[in-house]
């Protein structure tokens, strides 16, 4: 469910406290029935307690006036106090859970939500398993801040208010003597809170650390056990695990320290209550019961408030994951002010004066491109690696924003497109093959391919040669293929991925070494079907081995980012020049 960000801080700004959980419960609006039955039930219980200590006073009356009806009395009393508290203990906890994990439903949605809108840029600033642990830990996190912070806050602190309320009905100039440590408490709690929200913040960035290391060892297992790294893997997790550690008992001690501290100085302020009372002067009119009655409230009271002073570390650890929670919600999404949205393109590319440098960068990356692809044509792309072969080509769906020049399809720049309409006139196959842990048949229709007929998906693994293993599966289309394909081999996994491009018959089609991972027979089936696909589309193609891209309509070799030759496969040999240099150096027979 989605639920309107109210007004958002700048990334980076450090938000005070209350900034944080003004914004948070911004989220509790939609549910502000739930929220006021739960309030309504720590009223109940806050009512029921100062009713406890208030009936004190009739306790004592009745033990020294025995009576039948006091007897009567004085049970329904306790039985009914009891039941009273115990129906606002429910509603208090459970309406308040249902806000909370309403609250965290919204924020783990609107984050994931988020998280598909960000650029590239901000995936390669931030690891994935860091990520997740925002997703999970840190969300988290906040559910203690909006449920059980919440609760306690509220139902402990109306149950001072009733009690204080109470102590001052009955004698005020008592009252007084008590509530007269309140500032020191106060001090106490102002000083842990922020111990409290610098700890908590250490803990979420030390939990991101150890998801991150994890998942790396886990998906990398396979590497990890054939280069003898289980030690170093260890030695790892084990430093990122006692940085968590570290941090969490320093939160521990902290909390461990002021509770303690604030009960002593509660103790203090009853201890100096029992010292003022006994002086005539201030005892006044009061009866035996009615002293009773204001000590059990003052001494009642010493509970609630360490429950209220203990919740702070909840609260903070809870304000320092919203906290981070909210950054990532602040940062600016993929920029997409296009409008124009045609069903289908022709293909026509055009690269002006083109230059890139990715954010960090003083140098460019890439540097006065300009290339002309009528619609339909094969370009391919040669050089050496890091060449911005790979670079030039993600400039097409724009996961990269260039720095100068402009790119156009049809004759509108690229930033004239909505995106969604952009990225669907393109189909992607790159080396690193990504797969879900899904079936088959869900792998190749992905995305907005989900309602193609079972026939169109069959006729696009058979174009791929995938049929010949998919057939042989236990389930054929209907197989499950583990994380990432994992049930797959590599030659298989790129084989989906070209099954998949061909599935969606975009105009535009971007080859990133796809047959990189195939055998050599494998190969030949492929660009069989590849040259077949490329018909009638543009087609830019990365290759490494250039036997695979003889047939293009022409070839640019790159070298630091810059187009360095261009022409059809046998004028560049004929050239003498750079490409001529890296066929000779594939296909040299050794000495």
């Amino acid at each position: 469910m989605s639920v309107d960000s109210p007004e958002t801080s700048p990334v980076g700004h450090e938000r005070s406290n209350w900034e944080t959980y003004k914004r948070l419960l911004a989220y509790v609006k939609p549910f502000w029935l739930a929220f006021t039955l739960a309030v309504i039930g720590n009223v109940i219980y806050a009512a029921a307690s100062t009713g406890m200590a208030a009936a004190m006073e009739y306790v004592i009356t009745a033990i020294e006036n025995p009576t039948e009806q006091n007897r009567i009395l004085l049970t329904g009393l306790i039985v009914g106090v009891f039941a009273f508290r115990g129906l606002g203990t429910f509603m208090s906890q459970y309406f308040i859970s249902y806000v909370g994990r309403q609250v965290i439903n919204a924020l783990r949605t609107e984050v994931f939500d988020r998280l598909l809108t960000l650029p590239s840029r901000y995936f390669d600033d931030n690891a994935a398993g860091r990520l997740v642990s925002k997703l999970t830990f840190n969300v988290e996190q906040v559910a203690e801040a909006t449920t059980n912070a919440i609760t306690i806050s509220l139902r402990e602190g109306l149950t001072i208010v009733g009690l204080l309320g109470f102590m001052l009905y009955t004698n005020w100039k008592l009252t007084l003597v008590f509530i007269a440590v309140g500032p020191i408490i106060g001090f106490v709690v102002s000083y842990a809170s922020k111990r409290f929200r610098k700890l908590s913040q250490r803990i979420q960035g030390s939990m991101g650390d150890i998801t991150h290391v994890a998942s790396e060892s886990i998906s990398g297992y396979r590497v990890v056990r054939t280069f003898g790294g289980e030690d170093y893997e260890r030695q790892r997790f084990g430093d990122v695990s006692q940085r968590n550690l570290t941090q969490s008992l320093k939160l521990a001690s902290a909390q461990a320290i002021s509770v303690p501290v604030i009960q002593v100085l509660v103790a203090f302020a009853i201890a100096a209550l029992v010292w003022t009372m006994l002086a005539p002067g201030i005892r006044g009119e009061m009866s035996t019961g009615e002293l009773v009655a204001f000590i059990t409230a003052a001494t009642t009271m010493a509970k609630p408030i360490r429950q209220v002073t203990s919740v702070h570390a909840k609260i903070q650890k809870g304000v320092a994951a919203a906290d981070d929670v909210f950054s990532t919600m602040d940062e600016k999404p993929e920029e997409d002010k296009g409008t124009y949205a045609p069903a289908r393109v022709k293909g026509d590319i055009e690269f002006a004066n083109v230059a890139f440098r990715y954010r960090d960068q003083l140098d460019n990356v890439l540097e006065d491109i300009n290339i002309s692809i009528p619609a339909g044509q094969s370009v391919a792309l040669v050089g050496r690696s890091g060449s911005g072969k790979s670079t030039l080509v993600s400039l097409l769906p724009r996961f990269y924003e260039y720095s100068d020049g402009d790119v156009q399809i049809d004759g509108h720049s690229l930033k004239e497109y909505r995106l969604d309409a952009l990225r669907a006139q393109i189909a992607l196959v790159t080396q690193s093959v990504v797969l879900f842990n899904d079936t088959i048949a869900a792998n190749i229709a992905y995305g907005a391919l989900r309602d193609c007929s079972r026939e169109a998906i069959r006729d696009a693994a058979a174009k791929a040669h995938a049929l010949e293993f998919i057939d042989r599966m236990p389930e054929g289309l209907d197989t499950m293929i583990g994380d990432n394909g994992v049930m797959l081999s590599g030659g298989q996994r790129q084989r989906l991925a070209i099954a998949r491009a061909l599935l969606k018959d975009a105009p535009i089609l971007i080859l990133d070494e796809a047959t990189s991972a195939l055998d050599t027979e494998s190969e030949r089936h492929i660009q069989a079907a590849l040259d077949t696909v490329m018909e009638g589309r543009t087609t830019l193609v990365i290759a490494h081995r250039l036997s695979t891209i003889e047939n293009a309509d022409r070839i640019l070799v790159m070298d630091a980012g810059r187009i360095i030759e261009s022409g059809r496969h046998d004028e560049l040999l004929a050239s003498g020049g750079a490409y001529a240099q890296l066929h000779q150096m594939q296909f040299s027979e050794p000495a």
